[in-house]
């Protein structure tokens, strides 16, 4: 394995200090025992999408740095990068001569003109309606410079139109190129992991919803898994989606993010019930990325569809509201599921989801450093952040309410906070103690208790968490073979 069995951060280029080399100093006046790997959210220039639109993948933006600031930082991280493997931005070199020439354009196959699709070129309306939608229509139009012409080329999100983010065309040897290009550059720079973003919307074929289309998506797979190896990189896949495409991945040998936790998690805490939890880690994969937090919000629908029924599900999501949070939906204002119920994310900090509880939010994190898995931190939830009301409201984006940028004065003083000091203990615990590369175990107990042990030769950890009170106690054998009691 290329990544280390330890601890993960997860910040945007510019969220810790500024820029690249302010985060890398950061690292290493803070978290230089702390993390192992950091997974640095795009970097590169952009049309939107605070990154997630790039316009070229060949240098890093200037505000935050150049790659050379990576490899720096890769000297003592594992660093994983995003590659948005569905699409690119309409400002990029490549849809630009599009824009210009048309289908004379040496790029033109990159792209997914609706003749790709539909023999003359037009939609049908039975065809578009089968298609998991993510804007009103999976295309947009756009107007040729030299001959005037209109296009229409499918673009899977945006919320302008025509659409920022312009899909390729995976089948496209042009566009193979392009993603081989990308992880060669990647791996100069010391990059161990990506994280393939969108990647269940790569396949566009009639008839289907165009997401996750089986079997034609585990071509593209398993070709990008093999020229990754080929770099020295290892893929993570981002997958929203039900729980049983999420473990067809894994089965597969892929990386794949454990989505379901983070939902779990709060549901245990706020029902004082370990129920839900032991189902789910009795029963889940272990090749997985687990996680709390990110720059998105808290994952629903669907990535638990199946899992929990909309009575319990949606009394979290109020709670979780009733503190600050705000929701995305699964399919836009404009549809409601059977139930009504369609909450995509909940779009908060995870601290405050807790209500700025200390021992709760502890619990959280103990349970979720226990589950196996390579655990990733985001930054707010390692500063213990609280919602960010203002920024979501000057930029209008409710994701904004999880997505503060901190100063090196705010780093200095968040850095100091009790909550964020007893984190830092419990990180550096699971990445020191031998037994996480051993055996898990669940230990049944009573309804309102979590017992959960890690056990490696003469080596073993338990974690029990009291859910009437959130007090969470470590117990392991040191070095030296005596029992030690650890509260977190």
């Amino acid at each position: 394995m290329l990544i280390n069995n330890k601890v993960q951060l997860i910040t945007y280029p510019d969220s810790l200090g500024g820029n690249l080399k302010a985060l890398n100093n950061v690292l290493e006046k803070y978290f230089s025992d702390t993390f192992a790997g950091v997974h640095i959210l795009p970097p590169f220039p952009s049309s939107g999408d605070r990154g997630f639109a790039p316009i070229t993948y060949n240098e890093i933006d200037p505000k935050f740095g150049t790659w050379y600031d990576i490899k720096k930082m890769a000297e003592n991280f594992d660093i994983i990068l995003d590659v948005m493997v569905n699409h690119i931005s309409k400002n990029s070199s490549y849809f630009q001569d599009f824009m210009k020439k048309g289908r004379a354009s040496e790029y033109a196959d990159m792209f997914i003109t609706l003749d790709k699709l539909w023999k003359d070129g037009k939609p049908v309306k039975s065809d578009i309606e089968k298609i998991f939608l993510r804007r009103p229509l999976p295309y947009s139009i756009f107007k040729i410079e030299e001959t005037g012409e209109e296009e229409r080329i499918w673009t899977t999100f945006g919320k302008t139109d025509p659409s920022e983010q312009i899909d390729l065309d995976i089948n496209s040897n042009l566009t193979r190129e392009f993603l081989l290009g990308i992880l060669k550059t990647f791996s100069n720079f010391g990059v161990n992991m990506v994280r393939l973003d969108a990647v269940g919307y790569v396949i566009k074929k009639i008839g289907t919803s165009c997401f996750f289309v089986e079997p034609e998506i585990y071509e593209f797979l398993d070709w990008i898994k093999s020229q990754a190896a080929s770099c020295g990189i290892e893929l993570l896949l981002e997958v929203h989606s039900q729980f049983e495409i999420q473990y067809k991945l894994a089965e597969r040998g892929f990386w794949i993010y454990d989505f379901i936790l983070p939902f779990t998690v709060l549901y245990t805490l706020m029902n004082r019930s370990n129920e839900m939890l032991y189902d789910y880690l009795k029963n889940r994969p272990m090749n997985q990325f687990t996680m709390l937090d990110c720059h998105d919000g808290i994952p629903v629908k669907p990535d638990l569809d199946g899992l929990i029924d909309t009575k319990k599900a949606r009394e979290v999501v109020d709670i979780c509201v009733q503190r600050g949070a705000n929701l995305s939906l699964i399919y836009g204002d404009n549809y409601k599921s059977e139930d009504g119920f369609d909450v995509h994310q909940i779009r908060c900090t995870y601290y405050s989801a807790l209500n700025c509880d200390d021992d709760a939010y502890l619990a959280a994190r103990a349970i979720q450093l226990f589950t196996p898995g390579i655990p990733q931190v985001y930054y707010v939830g390692l500063l213990a952040g609280a919602n960010d009301f203002e920024a979501a409201k000057i930029t209008g984006d409710g994701r904004e309410i999880n997505r503060h940028n901190y100063s090196l004065n705010e780093i200095e003083e968040s850095v100091h906070k009790d909550v964020v000091q007893r984190l830092l203990k419990l990180i550096r615990f699971r990445n020191e103690y031998e037994a996480f590369d051993g055996k898990f175990l669940i230990k049944d107990c009573q309804k309102d208790e979590i017992s959960l042990s890690w056990v490696k030769d003469d080596k073993r950890c338990s974690l029990f968490v009291d859910l009437g009170s959130y007090r969470s106690v470590i117990n392991y054998v040191d070095k030296n073979g005596k029992e030690v009691e650890y509260v977190v």
